[in-house]
């Protein structure tokens, strides 16, 4: 019992695991099939909703999705059963630009079926169903989650599906969103019939023939021509099938042919758009860099020019200062000549002190303010040297028998050394001087 029950399970697994390969295979297989028949039809006419072929390609699609899907565990734990639109959502939402967001804001749509069959309709529109599923195969992690073992999906048939849906790419497709083909109300049916078209070998034919001939032979002698219809007939529709298929394969090679060369056309003219951008961008670098050149050139002649500026600034600033220097310098009295007068008016003053004064000392008192007038305008250029400033010593020696003499005024003014303001100092009582502090301003010794 043992050994039967365990050949039982055995035999089961064996029958469960073909019947999936043979379902899997007769999927991808009708699959194919759809491709092909779409591809033919579109050459004559637009695809639309109304198509037998896109609603049989569409069911199929379907089925492909849904095979060996997991279902949605409840709170009750029950598995109820889920559409590939939930699969579909998650696993092409890394896809760039992608048609997921529209379709959840559809209005008329609710249903999870719904819009996955209107995401197959838009995505062919967009010419992007072969990306969609390619980029969902990629994200195996996400489909072993939606999946169980033995799907299409997650074995080898699922490159082969990528690569049959690139074709449909080169088809115009024009569908409503709002029409009846987006009920989820039913289940997709796929129509088998359009592919069992049974086609007899040339073998079978031959071997049918001697058969005939055989059994006409034996039958009865007058056998008419007639009796050689069939074989006939057989061959002839041999040779109607393989014209047939031989202008399919041409047709399909004439559909691939439009397709790279819409794919050409499309490539040349981004290559021109490409050249032209190029171009623009060499004009632009081009300009950019001629007025880089011209900025370049006039800042450095401006350089040059301000450079030029600053040296004859510069020689300008030296020579006025040279001139400057030769100017005070020759302006400038003599230290000797202050030390001079100074002491002579200290005689002067001793004599006077010891009343020793005669027209000679009248005389030279004179001289000595002449000279100490001049000192002070030589040492003071800003000086008026008109009559008031000048001492005439003949002035002096007109008012030598006065008591009280105003030349003596400019001449306490004129002197600058210390030891004859000391000398006045000592005066301040005496009838023939006057203060220097209340009447007199003494000029600065440093010129301006």
């Amino acid at each position: 019992m043992a050994s039967l029950s365990l050949g039982l399970s055995l035999s089961r697994k064996k029958n469960a695991s073909r019947n999936a390969a043979v379902e899997r295979k007769n999927l991808i297989t009708v699959c194919r099939f759809s491709v092909k028949t779409l591809i033919d039809r579109s050459c004559f006419e637009t695809i639309d909703d109304s198509a037998p072929e896109f609603v049989n390609f569409a069911s199929i699609l379907e089925q492909i999705l849904c095979h060996r899907l997991k279902g949605q565990i409840t709170w009750f734990g029950y598995e109820s059963p889920r559409s590939f639109w939930d699969y579909i959502r998650v696993a092409c939402a890394r896809v760039s630009h992608n048609c997921i967001c529209s379709i959840e804001n559809m209005e008329n749509v609710s249903s999870s079926r719904a819009k996955g069959r209107a995401w197959i309709r838009v995505a062919l529109m967009e010419k992007r169903l072969s990306e969609y599923i390619t980029t969902a195969l990629r994200d195996y992690k996400t489909t072993r989650r939606f999946y169980d073992d033995g799907a299409i999906v997650l074995g080898e048939e699922a490159n082969m599906l990528a690569g049959m849906l690139l074709g449909l790419n080169a088809i115009d497709f024009s569908f409503c969103l709002k029409g009846e083909g987006l009920d989820g109300n039913f289940p997709a049916v796929i129509d088998y019939t359009p592919y069992l078209k049974f086609t007899q070998s040339s073998d079978s034919i031959s071997s049918d023939e001697e058969e005939l001939r055989t059994l006409g032979s034996s039958g009865s002698e007058s056998s008419t021509p007639e009796n050689i219809g069939p074989p006939l007939i057989i061959d002839e529709n041999s040779w109607y099938n393989k014209c047939k298929r031989v202008e399919q394969k041409y047709r399909l090679a004439l559909e691939q042919k439009g397709y790279l060369e819409e794919l050409v056309r499309l490539r040349e003219v981004q290559l021109a758009e490409s050249v032209s951008q190029n171009k623009l961008l060499l004009q632009r670098i081009e300009g950019i860099q001629l007025n880089h050149k011209l900025e370049k050139e006039q800042l450095e002649y401006i350089i040059v020019e301000l450079q030029d500026q600053l040296t004859v600034l510069k020689n300008n600033d030296l020579r006025s200062r040279q001139e400057l220097t030769t100017h005070l310098t020759n302006q400038w009295p003599s230290p000797g000549a202050f030390d001079v007068n100074a002491v002579a008016l200290d005689t002067l003053l001793y004599q006077k002190h010891n009343e020793q004064w005669d027209d000679n000392t009248l005389h030279s008192l004179g001289q000595l303010s002449a000279d100490a007038s001049m000192s002070q305008i030589s040492f003071d250029p800003g000086h008026s040297q008109d009559g008031n400033g000048k001492l005439d010593g003949s002035h002096l020696r007109e008012s030598g028998g006065k008591e009280d003499t105003p030349s003596l005024l400019g001449l306490c003014g004129s002197l600058t050394s210390v030891a004859s303001y000391k000398s006045l100092t000592s005066l301040k009582s005496s009838e023939y001087l006057a203060s220097p502090t209340t009447e007199v301003t003494t000029p600065g010794l440093t010129p301006s």
